[in-house]
């Protein structure tokens, strides 16, 4: 793609595993011209250089000379380096998750945004998954909401925690389909492989009663992403792996059963399926990738605000954080010296 006057000059650092697939997208997202990449590690850089046909950089600052906007890529530990030279530079960001390993370094890109009156976007890319799309419409005051988020050890992301590598994700989502504070947090959580937790549990109890219970490894044997929630309007149950799911509801036509009252007629012997109104959930089928940075142009081209912002990204980040802490502390009271 060549680059046109109206055309948002965006680079990708860090093209590794996911930032190769954001380079990928980018080549071919109207309105959008994929500027540059750099990679501090030069095989990789011109091997996804010559795969892409797109130009390697030779340094951040020689990418940052030509861009409008950059999507940060890089292992956790460099996030903030990279984000703050571009964001004091004017230039817009888009940002993996986790924002930061720490909140001081979050609070630092927060302040470089400000600065340089440039926008962040954090790349909590399960916020565009078609099960959740597709079921946007039947969301109505979750009470109890279950993940499970598990996949076999790979080495990529273990600089970080499993708490900020996956757990965060549905950190991000019960935050934000459940929209009240989070009164009380319990955890556990333990390292097999890596010298961080690896396997994680949390429940999360919101202001008001709603309950979330958080389940995460990257030690699992299998694969899974799923999400469970419970409502008074009925269950919602999405595979975010398969981007389906379904929401199962009460048919209207029933009649309502008091508690001490006679068991009517129609519910009488009546098994699960010829009581409930079963509603597939698909959405179209986009790349969540491919919307997530069809977001980030729209927002840096002044269409819309950022989908995720930087302080919804640092929001996540002390959630997770927090249920980190928590881990610590279980762990010290159940090994009492």
């Amino acid at each position: 793609m060549t680059a046109s006057s109206n055309s948002l000059r965006v680079g990708v650092v860090g093209v590794g595993s996911l930032g190769f697939h954001h380079a990928r997208i980018l080549r071919t997202l109207p309105e959008v011209h994929l500027a540059g990449i750099f990679d501090i590690r030069k095989d990789r850089l011109q091997e996804v250089a010559s795969q892409l046909e797109v130009e390697a950089a030779e340094s951040l600052q020689a990418l940052l000379d030509g861009v409008d906007a950059v999507v940060v890529a890089t292992p956790t530990v460099a996030h903030e380096e990279v984000a703050v030279a571009a964001l004091t530079r004017g230039i817009h960001v888009l940002v993996e998750k986790p924002l930061a390993p720490e909140l001081e370094a979050a609070d630092r890109i927060l302040a470089a945004a400000a600065q340089g009156a440039a926008l962040v976007q954090v790349g909590h890319v399960e916020r565009f998954n078609p099960a959740l799309q597709a079921a946007a419409p039947y969301l109505d005051n979750p009470l109890f909401i279950e993940s499970h988020r598990l996949a076999p050890f790979a080495p990529r992301s273990t600089d970080v925690p499993v708490v900020l590598d996956l757990m965060i994700h549905d950190v991000d989502l019960v935050r934000t389909l459940v929209g009240r504070p989070v009164q009380e947090i319990q955890a556990a959580g333990i390292a097999v492989l890596t010298p961080h937790v690896d396997i994680a549990n949390a429940r999360l109890t919101f202001q008001g009663g709603p309950v979330a219970n958080l389940t995460a490894s990257r030690v699992s044997v299998e694969r899974m992403r799923k999400l469970r929630i419970f409502q008074p309007t009925g269950y919602l149950s999405l595979n975010l792996a398969e981007g389906t799911g379904e929401f199962l509801r009460l048919k209207s036509e029933l009649p309502v059963w008091g508690g001490g009252d006679p068991v009517p007629e129609a519910l009488g012997g009546a098994g699960v399926e010829a009581l409930v109104e079963r509603i597939p959930l698909r959405g179209e089928g986009v790349e969540p990738l491919r919307l997530e940075l069809e977001s980030f142009r729209d927002a840096c081209l002044g269409r819309r605000p950022p989908a995720v912002s930087g302080r919804d990204g640092r929001e996540a980040l002390a959630l997770s954080l927090a249920i980190e802490e928590r881990i610590r502390s279980h762990v010290a009271h159940s090994h009492p010296s």
